[in-house]
């Protein structure tokens, strides 16, 4: 009984012991990356993470997924940044309506008041010539009553007082005569009546136009103030926009950033001296596409057609700098034309310089270069896995421009700095934009005079790219 609780003791301890090893050596990075991954991807952006406890593997993942985290999230914010441009355009759209809309009815108050005016002066007008009618027409009753009062006078007069004036002709002439007078003052009170009635019409059409004419400009003033409070809320409303979307491409410029502080870190801890595999040219090709935006598929054809990504830098040794001949590497036969006079300076000083701040003691006589193509002419002199002709490499500042992204001397034959060197030339000459890839891939090949090469070189590149994608889409997923 004693040895068989012995036995479970020393079974349970050993079971205790696998558990806690386990735990252990189970990796920090990993642990802090599935609880807290944003937090994590922080301090490696920032510098204050470190691999320690962790196999080179294991790091290598962590940074990866911290990498595409940095990705994924530039992604969202891009679409945020879309979406905001669309609120942005529809906000000024909708401003611009409100603007004319505003000075519509600023014109339309204004062509009001004119028109009040303008009735205020025909009514006052109308109340004047009514005023003067009305002054007419007393004075045409007065003149009336005075034929009347004559006629009347006229009528009482007796046949002997008539005799008596002696002349009968004369009254009933003058008889006559105030009567048309009479009829003439009827006519003119009744057209003078008829015209005070027609003014008085007028006049008050006149004030019920501009009692409507006030009442429009008043919902026209209200509609102004509407319409000036809506554009107010929506300039406000666009200014938060324009804030909220540079907010959101500042956040965009910090996530790749950190996405490429991250790669960065990657491409630094793969410390590939040699030909990479696959999977790690992938990896370096990832950090060079997210430095220049040029396709990662393209970046690895490009450097698969120069020198099968890195196994085949140069089958020539340059031996004689007055002339540019060399030798074959295999065969140690003569050959000339291995680099042109312009470029070998460049090249003693490419080597020299090296051998100066990395403390290495590399010969340029026993340095492989590119032969020349016997078929095509011309010369050979190309460096390193990416096949930099020296005076491209330091004529035209590609190992300035490498050195400013990893803060090192630029190496040639470094296939991490051929990787971006290729990448930055192929950006330069527009193939971060797809249907600008053919060019830029026979420019890389042949510079100005790409119209007049052969096509081959483009056309193989882009077909061992689309290889090349379906490779990549299988090591992703």
């Amino acid at each position: 009984m004693n040895y068989f609780l012995s036995k479970l003791i020393v079974l349970f301890t050993l079971i205790s012991i696998l558990i806690l090893s386990t735990f252990v050596y189970l990796p920090v990075g990993t642990v802090l990356a599935e609880e807290n991954l944003e937090q994590t991807c922080l301090q490696i952006a920032e510098n204050d993470f470190n691999c320690g406890g962790m196999t080179g593997s294991d790091c290598r993942i962590l940074l990866e997924k911290c990498a595409t985290f940095y990705e994924e999230e530039s992604d969202r914010i891009a679409q945020d940044i879309t979406k905001t441009e669309k609120e942005k355009k529809t906000l000024q759209s909708q401003i611009t309506t409100l603007k004319k809309k505003v000075q519509g009815l600023g014109y339309e108050i204004k062509q009001g008041n004119i028109i009040i005016k303008d009735l205020t002066l025909q009514i006052k007008e109308t109340k004047s010539s009514i005023g003067k009618i009305i002054l007419q027409i007393e004075e045409s009753k007065y003149q009336i009553s005075n034929v009347l009062r004559t006629i009347n006078e006229e009528d009482q007069k007796s046949s002997i007082e008539i005799l008596i004036e002696g002349n009968l002709s004369a009254f009933f002439n003058n008889l006559v005569y105030l009567e048309g007078l009479n009829t003439k003052l009827r006519d003119l009170l009744k057209n003078t009546q008829d015209l005070k009635l027609y003014l008085e019409g007028q006049e008050v059409k006149m004030d019920d136009e501009k009692s409507q004419t006030e009442r429009a400009i008043k919902v026209q003033s209200l509609q102004k103030q509407e319409s000036e409070s809506s554009k107010k809320q929506q300039e406000g409303l666009l200014k938060l926009t324009e804030a909220e979307y540079q907010k959101q491409l500042k956040e965009k410029q910090e996530a790749q950033k950190k996405s490429a502080t991250i790669r960065a870190r990657i491409f630094d801890l793969l410390g590939v001296s040699k030909a990479p595999t696959f999977g790690e040219a992938y990896e370096i090709a990832k950090y060079a596409s997210s430095i220049t935006g040029v396709r990662v598929a393209l970046i690895l054809a490009v450097l698969t057609q120069e020198s099968n990504i890195g196994k085949q830098v140069g089958q020539c040794y340059l031996k004689d700098t007055k002339n540019g001949s060399g030798v074959f590497i295999k065969t140690g036969k003569s050959v000339s034309h291995v680099m042109s006079m312009t470029s070998i300076p460049y090249f003693l000083n490419i080597i020299d310089k090296l051998n100066k701040s990395k403390g290495l003691e590399r010969d340029p006589f026993e340095t492989p270069v590119s032969c020349p193509i016997a078929s095509v002419g011309g010369y050979g002199g190309a460096m390193g896995p990416a096949q930099f002709i020296p005076s491209t490499w330091s004529k035209y500042g590609y190992d300035k421009k490498v050195e400013a992204i990893t803060g090192k001397t630029a190496d040639p034959w470094d296939i991490r700095d051929a990787f971006l060197a290729a990448a930055i030339l192929l950006k330069d000459n527009g193939a971060n934009v797809k249907s600008k890839e053919f060019k830029a891939v026979m420019m890389y090949f042949s510079g100005s005079y790409w119209r007049k090469s052969e096509e081959f070189y483009g056309r193989s590149v882009l077909a061992i790219a689309t290889g090349y994608t379906d490779d990549i889409a299988a090591l992703e997923n």
